[in-house]
């Protein structure tokens, strides 16, 4: 239908009247997502007479028609001028039942505990405030003005109010309400100090997760352990929760203390640990559930990944000082998952496990102790190079060389903590080669250990790996076959014109800049190579005539 036409008809129909002309524009519209700039003017009068039908005591029927079209609308951000006002906010915020400023949220029609006398009307006053939070994220995301004015009218406080009714909203109430959460939080950075102090967000929202999973607590920091038998989380169940964690996220990344945080953290982390051990409808859906467990975890204090394995209820194995290794075993496991993926994007779906496990264990000696038992066992194999096979080692050492920067640096660091920050150890199970990039970057060409302090126990080597160390390449880390010797039946003459070509050939090269002879300083930086030969000690015991 044509807009002239139903612009024209908006202002001077009736109610009904009003609904079939929004109908038959939603049923045309309905998948569109790219519109018309030659109709952007029409569809900027369309949002204004959709506010003002809203503006209307107008019936719920009626206002679930003009939230669908202004959703639809939404999507353009070139047209959100009317809708990005005080007056247009504050319209989707009552449709949504957020009131501003902190005087709560009225929930009498989304709290499935209230009993209204028409089922069917409370449903449908339920798909208005559905639609409005709909319409309210769209706005959000695609328009910076309304996420000015959702700051003016104090959108977040509203927000918070109706976290507070978790145990009884309805679940897309739920979900729409923790997206919109989400996307001033992360839109807004100014605006999550007051979300996390003075609106406590990051207690309601922890509040809301423990409901969510069905958390029973058997210690101050432990879950009961998930029922093996139980049916799986519902979907609806997950996709609250992802929406949960998504906005935790966002206000767990600026910097925070007291004990106050301490203590939520360590509960999240809790939590978090028994969100790991739960299984969804689907592998998939558990992996992204997965996903964003870990990225919130790697926002909390190193210090509190303690909770992680110190579940004394639940006990733990013996050889790693009575911890309990499963929530770390479920770290590998997805950590292996991510690496076999074809076509993944290491650097947003591997990079955040990696590191976690590395912080894991440069701090927590169970921890270290337990991944490297199965990332980097005893060497017994070693005629094969490090980065070839499908171990884990194996997929592990080719990422040390992977082309993006992130992921190799993250990969190599994580061997190098497994190694307790050893140069000797590292190379042993990479070779020299595919930890070089890692060595010159903390300026270990030379050798010795990182900064961390780790305990003194050293790693038994195998009967075999002794044996051949002699033979094996420290470049390659691995023993190599014997290669015929190219120079072996040249005359000296040969020898000499030889080595004078290779001479002239680095010189040209290193004249025109395409290379740059290094070398190591004693403190195992790179230098240039005139820069190192002058850092050599001069030779004080001369035994010259």
């Amino acid at each position: 239908m044509d807009l002239n036409v139903i612009l024209s008809q908006l202002e001077t129909v009736g109610e009904e009247d009003v609904e079939e002309l929004l109908r038959q524009y939603i049923r045309e519209n309905s998948h569109t997502f790219s519109f018309d700039p030659k109709e952007e003017s029409l569809r900027i009068k369309l949002c204004q007479s959709v506010l003002s039908v809203l503006g209307r005591q107008v019936k719920p029927g009626c206002q679930k028609t003009c939230l669908e079209t202004l959703r639809i609308l939404s999507r353009d951000k070139r047209v959100l001028a009317p809708v990005a006002t005080r007056e247009g906010m504050l319209i989707l915020g009552g449709m949504a039942r957020l009131k501003a400023g902190r005087d709560g949220v009225d929930n009498r029609i989304v709290s499935r505990e209230d009993a209204p006398s028409e089922e069917e009307e409370e449903e449908e006053r339920v798909v208005v405030v559905v639609e409005a939070l709909k319409c309210l994220c769209n706005v959000v995301y695609n328009s910076p003005a309304a996420q000015q004015v959702s700051v003016d009218v104090q959108l977040a406080d509203g927000l918070c109010a109706t976290l507070r009714t978790a145990r009884t909203w309805h679940h897309e109430v739920g979900l729409f309400t923790l997206r919109l959460l989400f996307l001033v939080s992360a839109l807004r950075p100014d605006v999550r100090g007051v979300l996390r102090r003075e609106l406590r967000a990051v207690a309601l929202l922890t509040e809301v997760l423990e409901h969510t999973l069905g958390v029973s607590w058997v210690g101050p920091y432990e879950c009961a352990r998930p029922d093996p038998q139980a049916v799986a989380m519902p979907a609806e169940d997950n996709e609250r929760t992802m929406e949960a964690l998504k906005a935790l996220f966002n206000l767990t990344l600026s910097d925070t203390g007291g004990e106050e945080d301490d203590h939520h953290f360590r509960l999240i982390a809790a939590i978090l640990r028994h969100l790991l051990m739960l299984k969804t409808e689907t592998e998939e859906k558990t992996e992204e559930a997965h996903s964003h467990a870990i990225n919130l975890l790697n926002n909390l204090p190193v210090s509190c990944l303690d909770v992680l394995i110190d579940v004394p209820v639940q006990g733990g194995l013996e050889m790693y000082g009575g911890k309990n290794m499963d929530a770390v075993q479920m770290l590998i496991d997805f950590m292996e998952k991510r690496m076999d993926k074809q076509g993944s994007n290491y650097k947003e779906g591997l990079t955040p496990v990696l590191s976690l496990l590395t912080e894991g264990s440069r701090q927590h000696r169970e921890i270290r102790r337990y991944i490297k038992a199965q990332v980097l066992p005893p060497l017994k194999d070693v005629k094969i190079r490090p980065e070839i096979g499908t171990t884990t080692r194996n997929k592990l050492v080719r990422l040390m060389t992977h082309v993006d920067m992130g992921v190799k640096q993250t990969a190599a660091e994580f061997l190098f903590v497994l190694c307790k920050e050893s140069v000797d150890n590292l190379l042993k199970y990479t070779g020299y080669g595919n930890a070089a990039g890692l060595l010159v970057a903390r300026g270990l060409l030379a050798g010795g250990r990182g900064e961390t302090q780790y305990s003194e126990d050293e790693d038994s080597d195998t009967e075999e790996y002794k044996s051949a160390k002699p033979f094996i390449n420290p470049i390659t880390g691995h023993v190599e076959e014997p290669m015929p010797n190219p120079i072996e039946e040249m005359t000296d003459e040969q020898k000499e014109y030889e080595a004078q070509k290779l001479v002239n050939m680095f010189d040209k090269l290193s004249r025109q800049n395409v290379i740059r002879p290094m070398g190591v300083r004693p403190d195992g930086t790179l230098a240039p190579l005139e820069e190192t030969l002058c850092d050599q000690p001069e030779d004080s015991g001369s035994d010259s005539d």
